[in-house]
């Protein structure tokens, strides 16, 4: 499905970011995993990718600033002599009310969520577009569509990375490049494990299929958005949420 393929996921290290690396191998494509901090967890993933025939490389950068995000989109150019597929993936969380969110808290979060992914897709697509060919796929999420108490922050990265890449669908088409968000719901992974019992019931009796999704559910949905199945799709948000926002 993606034989022969060149992908770069932001944030690859652990999660949502890792399962996708992983399908995207099972799948025939190499890897370009990015990282900012997780270096153990990166080694782990590129270890289990070669145990599986697969071919990847890591490479650390900041995306929140441009020059690292461009060095990014060039060390996968100048290693695989191309660029395929581009998923924004890197996101971070500073959760608090309103009338407690500091500007650190509100800037670091839009800095990676919706800069970052901005800078990867500038430049990626500057190399698309020479090749009249790319996808790219944004990580968004339901909280960018319905708002969420205590995520101020997030959800304006959130909404952003829609905006963005409706945006930038329309511009980059008539090169035959797609552009398309996924937009995830409660997925079980090290950030929703650390919420309280409680609120996991809560959520839980919200979603009509009655469970948290796993990471690699998300991941199939990027697969799909990456492949030459999705190549009359774009400008689209996929909602991967077991119903929860309808």
């Amino acid at each position: 499905m993606l034989n022969g393929k060149t992908a770069i996921i932001t944030g690859a290290g652990r999660g949502i970011g890792r399962a996708i690396a992983l399908e995207f191998i099972k799948y025939g494509a190499k890897v370009v995993v990015n990282y900012r901090n997780s270096i153990k967890q990166v080694e782990e993933l590129l270890e289990t990718i070669r145990e599986a025939g697969g071919e990847a490389i890591a490479v650390q950068a900041d995306i929140s600033k441009e020059e690292e995000a461009k060095q990014l989109v060039d060390a996968a150019v100048k290693h695989f002599g191309r660029l395929d597929i581009l998923v924004n993936n890197a996101g971070i969380t500073k959760d608090t009310l309103m009338m407690r969110m500091s500007e650190d808290d509100f800037s670091s979060v839009i800095d990676i969520n919706l800069k970052g992914t901005f800078f990867c897709m500038k430049h990626a697509s500057n190399v698309m577009l020479k090749q009249r060919s790319g996808k790219i796929i944004n990580l968004s999420s339901v909280v960018g569509i319905t708002g969420n108490a205590g995520q101020v922050n997030y959800a304006a990265s959130k909404a952003g990375v829609i905006g963005m890449t409706k945006s930038a669908a329309r511009e980059l088409a008539i090169r035959g490049i797609t552009v398309n968000a996924v937009a995830p719901g409660f997925i079980q992974t090290e950030m929703t494990d650390v919420l309280p019992e409680k609120i996991k019931e809560a959520t839980v009796a919200n979603i009509p299929l009655k469970r948290f999704g796993a990471a690699n559910e998300v991941a199939g949905a990027v697969s799909f958005l990456a492949s030459e199945a999705a190549n009359y799709i774009t400008g689209q948000v996929l909602q991967v949420d077991g119903g929860m926002v309808m």
